[in-house]
């Protein structure tokens, strides 16, 4: 696969150009449901995994992050319940009616902006986060230089997503539950296509992501060390480096 080649998935999309304004148009129709699909979609379970990851980071109160494809916010909500400040936590995304939502209960700095383009000075964090949206950017090389340009010396970037099991049954379940159960259940329990076309939609960028060594390689190629991938419970990929 190539590494800098963005999704080109079904009927969403036909050229690189389009990816970002399909993005920011759906996200931003369906950023009043986002809250509920991820809390009943993982099962309520979401909130304890993202404080479990951020507490193996080892990530401290007093320190300074940014949190990309920040979305309606649950990553800053577990910066903040593992007791860092939210004047202490920047927020980017890119859809305006996912910031909207996330400032009902994330009371920090939201900007609206990609990946590739943070729009904050160098050198100004501890930590980088990012939860479940790797596969939504269009230039991994890129995406992590600038990752590792807004770190400070010594800073740490964080990277959560959810990626195919290695298993055979593994795979058939997440398969089953991603691609059918859980596209289905969203649009049966918001009445709302475009919420069950994005469940659709996030099946399809599961299904053609960038491999975890591959993405653990770019990683070092930008000039992140220490590099490591972690899997837990099979599925949930956790990248951690050190600028």
């Amino acid at each position: 696969m190539d590494k800098r080649r963005p999704f080109v998935v079904g009927d969403y999309y036909s050229s690189p150009r389009e990816k970002q304004a399909f993005l920011r148009s759906i996200f931003d129709r369906t950023a009043r449901h986002y809250e509920g699909i991820a809390r009943w979609g993982w099962f309520g379970a979401g909130g304890a995994y993202r404080r479990s990851a951020l507490r193996r980071a080892g990530v401290r109160p007093d320190m300074r992050a940014i949190d990309v494809a920040s979305g309606t916010g649950p990553v800053a909500r577990a910066l903040m319940e593992v007791s860092v400040s939210p004047e202490r936590i920047v927020c980017v995304e890119p859809s305006a009616g996912m910031i909207s939502e996330a400032r009902k209960s994330v009371p920090c700095r939201h900007i609206q902006s990609t990946a590739e383009d943070l729009k904050v000075g160098d050198c100004g964090f501890d930590l980088l986060t990012m939860g479940f949206a790797l596969r939504h950017v269009d230039d991994l090389d890129a995406t992590f230089r600038e990752f590792r340009r807004v770190l400070k010396d010594g800073g740490k970037a964080l990277i959560l997503d959810v990626t195919v099991p290695a298993s055979p049954v593994g795979r058939f379940l997440f398969r089953t539950y991603f691609k059918h159960i859980l596209p289905a259940l969203t649009l049966l329990l918001s009445w709302n296509r475009e919420a069950g076309r994005l469940m659709r939609y996030y099946w399809e960028t599961m299904d053609q992501m960038t491999p975890r060594d591959e993405v653990a390689a770019i990683m070092q190629d930008a000039g992140f060390s220490k590099v490591e991938h972690r899997v837990i419970l099979g599925c949930f990929s956790e990248y951690e480096a050190v600028r």
